[in-house]
């Protein structure tokens, strides 16, 4: 795998808060390595060793897209959700931002299920059916079409388990952690300072809670993703 230049700068993750850790009472052992010094309390994270990850990610998602590989990014708490939403759309990956339903990724029988009906519901929806509908029926299929698309919608376009998963805070996200490495697909993970790096295929230590450090890792690996797909799309067109 080719090394890239990715324009990662210590200086802007030092603005956007990346090397901000967790207080030192609340911390993983196994994090030590990435944790560079205390202060008032708090660990703090070690920019360089992020940058070095950092780049080692992009370059890997950088590959897989250039080869047509498909990315899952998953972070669902308040903080991230936004973020992980637009960097998804941005880079057309799928994603999950409201709740991750146990057993979507080693049940995907049952999610693809899920989604099929999902699909019936809005083309239904969309040719006006719903509406012909006595109101009681049309309401509970209303109702069934809004919850699909709070924690389906963003994956309502697979069609199969994800090359890539990206995942926005270890801890919050730990089922589908555990989903992607009992299925062996790689992960990506952002990782504070109480977090496991030994969990991920490529920890990236950095500041989980503060959303300009969330989005500013999303961005550089959305950056590599359009990139690789750029470079995709032109192999395929010649």
């Amino acid at each position: 795998m080719t090394r890239r230049y990715w324009n990662i700068s210590l200086e802007e993750m030092m603005e956007a808060g990346v090397h901000f850790g967790h207080g030192t009472r609340k911390w993983n052992p196994r994090m030590a390595p990435y944790i560079s010094a205390k202060r008032k309390g708090i660990h703090i994270t070690n920019l360089t060793r992020t940058a070095r990850f950092l780049s080692e990610a992009c370059d890997l998602v950088f590959d897989a897209a250039s080869r047509g590989k498909h990315f899952l990014i998953v972070g669902t708490k308040d903080k991230a959700a936004d973020s992980v939403a637009s960097a998804a759309i941005r880079a057309r990956c799928h994603y999950v931002n409201k709740k991750w339903l146990g057993g979507m990724s080693t049940n995907w029988s049952t999610t693809e299920t899920r989604l099929h009906k999902f699909r019936d519901l809005r083309v239904r929806a969309e040719m006006g059916q719903l509406s012909r509908l006595p109101k009681r029926d049309a309401a509970i299929l209303k109702r069934q079409l809004s919850h699909f698309q709070t924690y389906l919608g963003g994956i309502k376009y697979m069609t199969g388990l994800p090359d890539i998963v990206i995942i926005i805070d270890q801890q919050e996200e730990y089922t589908a952690l555990r989903e992607c490495v009992t299925l062996g697909i790689p992960t990506i993970c952002l990782i504070d300072t109480n977090c496991d790096p030994d969990l991920a295929d490529i920890p990236i230590p950095a500041n989980d809670d503060a959303i300009a450090s969330i989005r500013l890792i999303l961005n550089k690996l959305v950056s590599a993703i359009c990139q690789g797909r750029s470079s995709y799309s032109y192999i395929r067109s010649r």
